[in-house]
């Protein structure tokens, strides 16, 4: 069984891991000519972003302020003009190309989110509740939204970015040690020093990151907390001491993020003081260079060569911000693939048996179950319940009553022995098949958002609006159904916010009827807290349910039970006693306990 726990502030330690990288590129693969055709697009548009500084040189070396030049003013001037529309056409150029490769490797990002988060989703809805059971659903939503944006960002700004910025700056050293070796070897000697003070921020950023990530969680499961416990909260007035703990969360991470946002803000200064020095060096060596050896160097050699220095700290500070990003992904990469890797526990068989129809008989034959471990839940369980036949259990809470369900319906797989449907062991059938025959109604109702009818046809188009009303009018739901606003049409907001307990029951009872299982599995606890009058309609509903199908009952009110076949007394995880109420009442064991204490605990509440 699944024992994997996520924390939403996991942060691995490498910031780039190939195993990862390897396993993200198998979702780009098949958008693979998009991209490329996107990196290309980025290796053309930083061609045509360095042609500008060129264009300036020409037009100040040849039209400007020529040495020598025979051209006349009129000549010199046309020149100027053709420079200046050379200028503003390569920009647009640049523009174009820029704007294309954005959209394209936008429209790959998406196609890779989208692959990504479907697959994800589909292995999440093939987990066993094993894995549910140990991890919140808060932290599963944080993967495949939050955890996947990440990877969106690092294929639309990283990826492609990082190829380009590497270009632009292997072309414009290459360039500049054309333009003049000396001015490049000037900014050779500053470069190490930025390269220095940008691994530095990259250090100091990444903790900083870390301990954001920490705080936030911890104020999101306060903040979670806090809100679905808002009546207990308002209950016990613990909204001042609640406050409280929340503004310390809040001011520890206020706290972390005014550092981490001290280190931002430093470093952009920093690069731009290294660039600043660069420049100030390069117009003392250029300018000397320009006024006494105009031979070595021209004017618009020297303002070509400070157009690409400025252009050379472009894809420094982007290459600083894009470790952020790849840093993020990796993390998000990491606790992504955790949960995808995670392995499907209850598997179909390679043949499965098929189910046409189902004649309702259910066995259990010397059933272990537990849920961790050697902590048995049940113990040598053994029954038969024939077609037809309604079956209730009762016993403590604990006892092991409400695993039957889970059970039946092969949602954990047992240790040891079987269960058997209609003669065949239920892991010898294809889920979705066995499942098709079992209906639930739970003791706290699921409703989906949407309207009353697609929560009782579950969006199953099979199933006819006809059928969904008469599903209602058998189960006593029609009556309230149809004094809402819009009836079957009525909004149902999430967890179906706005309808009683009742209600919501009935609904469950309508959604049972449409599908007609052969199999019925009910928990009667929602029973215990709704009103007289509901409760008679919920009994009536009952009743409609199980009759003619095999019915198992998970009863917490004995009084709900009297009507069934047969009554199976479950304690510590193993049957103690068996037969109709009355033979159990005669035998005054721990049934007729059970029930005399229930009785008393209704009388002195009487």
């Amino acid at each position: 069984m699944s024992t994997a726990f996520f924390q939403d502030d996991d942060i691995f330690g490498k910031a780039y891991d190939a195993r990862l990288v390897g396993r993200l590129w198998s979702f780009a693969w098949p958008y693979r000519r998009t991209i490329f055709i996107a990196t290309g697009l980025a290796v053309a548009s930083v061609a045509a972003e360095l042609l500008p500084p060129y264009v300036t040189q020409v037009a100040i070396d040849r039209f400007i302020a020529p040495r020598g030049s025979a051209l006349s003013g009129q000549a010199r001037l046309n020149g100027v003009a053709l420079m200046a529309a050379l200028y503003l056409l390569v920009l647009c150029l640049g523009f174009g190309l820029r704007y294309y490769q954005n959209y394209l490797i936008a429209v790959a990002g998406q196609h890779v989110m989208f692959d990504l988060r479907s697959k994800m989703f589909a292995h999440l809805q093939k987990l066993s509740l094993s894995f549910f059971d140990h991890n919140p659903v808060g932290r599963l939503i944080t993967r495949i939204t939050n955890d996947i944006d990440a990877i969106n960002e690092l294929f639309t700004s990283g990826t492609v970015s990082l190829v380009a910025d590497i270009v632009t700056l292997f072309v414009i050293v290459i360039i500049l040690f054309v333009e003049s070796w000396l001015l490049a070897l000037v900014v050779c000697l500053i470069f190490p020093l930025l390269i220095g003070a940008t691994m530095v921020f990259q250090r100091l950023m990444r903790t900083s990151f870390r301990e954001m990530r920490v705080r936030l969680a911890r104020i999101n499961a306060n903040v979670a907390e806090n809100i679905t416990g808002t009546q207990v909260v308002q209950l016990f007035n613990r909204q001042r001491p609640n406050y409280g703990t929340f503004d310390r969360l809040n001011d520890d991470y206020r706290v972390i993020s005014m550092r981490s946002l001290v280190f931002f803000a430093l470093f952009l200064p920093v690069v731009n003081l290294f660039a600043a020095i660069v420049q100030a060096l390069i117009l003392w060596v250029g300018g000397s260079q320009v006024l006494h050896l105009p031979s070595l160097l021209t004017l618009g050699a020297l303002v070509a060569f400070l157009q690409y220095v400025e252009r050379f700290f472009l894809p420094v500070r982007d290459l600083a911000d894009k470790y952020t990003v790849l840093q993020a992904a990796m993390a998000s990469s990491e606790r992504i693939f955790r949960v995808m890797d995670e392995p499907i526990t209850i598997q179909d068989p390679g043949r499965p048996v098929k189910l046409a129809h189902v004649r309702g008989e259910v066995e259990f034959r010397d059933v272990w179950f537990a849920y961790n471990p050697e902590e048995w839940v049940l113990k040598g369980v053994s029954f038969h319940i024939a077609p037809g036949e309604s079956v209730a259990f009762v016993g403590a809470t604990g006892a092991g009553k409400t695993s039957l369900i889970s059970l039946m319906s092969r949602f954990y797989d047992i240790q040891r022995g079987q269960i058997l449907v209609d003669g065949h062991d239920v892991r010898d059938f294809a889920q979705m098949d066995l499942r098709r025959h079992i209906g639930a109604v739970l003791q706290d109702p699921f409703l989906f958002s949407g309207t009353i009818a697609s929560n009782i046809r579950l969006h199953d188009t099979s199933i006819t609006d006809e059928q969904v009303r008469a599903a209602a009018r058998y189960v006593n739901a029609a009556s309230f159904i149809e004094r809402l606003p819009h009836g079957y049409a009525e909004k149902v907001l999430e967890r179906g916010a706005g309808l009683s307990v009742g209600q919501k029951q009935l609904l469950s009872f309508a959604r049972a009827i449409a599908f007609d299982p052969d199999i019925l599995l009910i928990l009667d606890e929602a029973t215990s807290s709704v009103d007289t009058e509901t409760e008679m309609l919920i009994q009536d509903a009952m009743r409609k349910l199980t009759h003619g199908r095999t019915s198992v009952i998970i009863a917490h009110r004995l009084s709900t039970i009297r009507d069934v076949d047969r009554i199976i007394v479950l304690h510590k995880g193993k049957i103690v006693e068996e037969g109709s109420h009355e033979a159990l009442l005669e035998r005054n064991g721990y049934y007729a306990r059970l029930y005399q204490l229930q009785y008393a605990g209704l009388e002195r509440r009487v």
